[in-house]
């Protein structure tokens, strides 16, 4: 990397900071220092705080990571455990202002799905709770908004589908966790213990994957000293564009298209050969199989059924294919494969998908917020101009 001044110009009473010219996209730019988790490509692996999190995601309960996440340690028994449960649980109740919204605002954000919604009603939430801006804020009290929006979010998302679908929300239910209850809230039906397990297992390993593009504009808004609210949903807005919010259902899509296993073969290598991407696979940090697809084709292996084996097939045709026809790529299976199959084993809407990953992200999000407020620099990158030289006379006003 090459740094030069700014402007030679530079006086002792306002001294230019010099600039630094870095790969696109910051692409291995190492922008600060955390304590919540990292992503090593090369290796397969990634982890939250000091622990695996796929070690986490079959060892503990969503509750627990939550508590790691925002406290910096897991419960150390089951009382702990307890405690941290029922000081949440109150939190995932739905204020009657914002009821009284879901119906309009599902409306009108009908053709993005309840993620569009979410990012119109957090902001109301956040001003009915009296969010103020983190700044001015302490850190019991930044703590306590973050475990009020990470439990609230759910049930937003859960009451948009169903008001979408023209039904009614239905209220979180205090004797079910975080993963039985979300399901609960979707279908209307208390989930059996293989469902619950299986859906929290997935919501556990992508509550956090490092600095990507949602988790480093929230830091962003953070820095600000912004409310929880305007960073969550800065976010939230982050996540809804395709390059980054992932396609599960798309995934999806392609077994539907492949039909049966017989056909994968054929379908794969002639996807493969015209240079269209196939969906699921290829990711832009890991440079070997993603720990996450790993972990959750065995989830969805346990559950058994039709799509689990044909995944599993079409899993690795599309894998030979790319080794032969687009040798180097290092192209592996990415989380999205796997979790539209889990999901959709265990009930959840296609629609639902990305929203489900972001019920989950939201807990990430809140711990990195609350990481970002403890440093007082505003995150204030500079640009290269790259436009007509300047200054230039300004032209008159032609008759």
């Amino acid at each position: 990397m090459s740094a030069s001044a700014v402007s030679p110009a530079a006086t002792p009473a306002r001294r230019e900071v010099g600039v630094i010219d870095v790969p696109r996209g910051l692409s291995g730019v190492v922008v600060t220092e955390t304590r919540i988790g990292d992503v090593r490509g090369r290796e397969g692996f990634y982890h939250y705080r000091q622990y695996s999190a796929i070690d986490l995601a079959e060892q503990r309960t969503f509750e627990d990571v939550w508590a790691l996440m925002l406290d910096g340690a897991l419960p150390a028994d089951a009382a702990q455990r307890a405690a941290f449960t029922a000081e949440t649980a109150p939190l995932r109740a739905l204020p009657a202002e914002l009821r009284a919204l879901l119906a309009p605002v599902a409306a009108a954000t009908a053709s993005d799905g309840p993620l569009a919604g979410l990012r119109t009603l957090l902001p109301v939430a956040g001003a009915l709770r009296g969010l103020r801006p983190l700044y001015d804020t302490d850190p019991a009290g930044r703590r306590a908004d973050a475990r009020y929006l990470s439990a609230l979010a759910p049930t937003l998302i859960a009451a948009l589908y169903r008001v979408g679908q023209g039904l009614e929300p239905l209220d979180p239910r205090a004797d079910l966790g975080f993963a039985a209850n979300y399901l609960y809230m979707i279908s209307g039906r208390v989930p059996g213990p293989e469902h619950t397990r299986a859906i929290e297992q997935y919501l556990i390993s992508t509550v956090d994957h490092g600095f990507n593009a949602s988790t480093f504009t929230a830091r962003v808004i953070a820095s600000t000293g912004a409310d929880l609210a305007a960073c969550v949903t800065g976010a939230l807005g982050a996540l809804s564009g395709p390059l980054h919010g992932g396609a599960p259902s798309r995934a999806l899509d392609t077994l539907d298209a492949i039909g049966s296993p017989d056909q994968a073969e054929e379908w794969v290598r002639d996807r493969v050969v015209r240079g269209e991407r196939i969906m699921g696979f290829g990711h832009p940090v890991y440079r070997t199989e993603d720990p996450r697809s790993r972990m959750l084709r065995a989830v969805a292996e346990r559950l058994g059924g039709g799509w689990s084996a044909l995944a599993v097939q079409v899993e690795r045709h599309v894998l030979e294919a790319l080794a032969e026809l687009k040798p180097g790529r290092e192209l592996f299976t990415n989380v999205e494969y796997y979790a539209g199959v889990v999901m959709d084993q265990c009930g959840v809407p296609r629609e639902m998908f990305t929203p489900t990953f972001g019920a989950a992200r939201i807990v990430g999000w809140c711990a990195n917020i609350l990481e970002q407020a403890e440093d007082s620099k505003i995150i204030r990158p500079a640009a290269r101009y790259a436009g007509p030289p300047a200054p230039q006379p300004v032209p008159s006003l032609g008759a």
